[in-house]
């Protein structure tokens, strides 16, 4: 009997923590309400012109991103845990438009893992909300600081889209 290979391959996880001028409700509302997710979603420049929410466990998302260039980008999920206003944990990844997972090659990209983990905790101290984003799976550094650059754009556009309007 021959003995199965170890899997080699090494794994990074990003975590990133952002605290926002805002009540829990308002972040969690952010993160599981479509439209308010459609005004942030995606990096600098990019748009999210379509996204559904089955927020239940075993309930899917489908999310869109669509570049400057207007290429869109599909991804897709299945919520694993929730607790309103305090935890998400989801599985995260690409999609074709119907929500079907697809390689990351679909999109031209390189090797990716077909699922990662994300996890979205949600900490009210006082008027403000500590989240903090632990998304789990990368294959390899580069992809992981790719990931945090595009996380962090988004986060900037989620903390302007918290912000009431004057």
């Amino acid at each position: 009997m021959k003995k199965a290979k170890p899997n080699t391959q090494r794994t990074t996880n990003l975590v990133i923590t952002r605290t926002f001028e805002a009540p829990a409700e308002l972040v969690w509302e952010a993160w599981t309400n479509p439209e308010a997710f459609k005004k942030w979603w995606g990096p600098e420049g990019y748009s999210c012109p379509h996204c559904e929410i089955d927020l239940r466990v075993g309930g899917n998302f489908l999310a869109c991103m669509r570049s400057p260039e207007g290429k869109d980008f599909w991804s897709t999920g299945t919520y694993k845990e929730i607790k309103p206003k305090q935890k998400l944990v989801c599985t995260d990844s690409f999609a074709d438009e119907q929500g079907n997972v697809v390689p990351a090659s679909h999109y031209g990209m390189a090797d990716f893992p077909m699922k990662l983990l994300m996890s979205i905790t949600f900490d009210q101290i006082n008027s403000k909300t500590r989240m903090t984003l632990r998304h789990q799976g990368f294959p390899e550094v580069e992809m992981l600081d790719q990931a945090r650059d595009g996380w962090n754009q988004s986060f900037d556009k989620l903390a302007q889209s918290l912000k009431p309007v004057a």
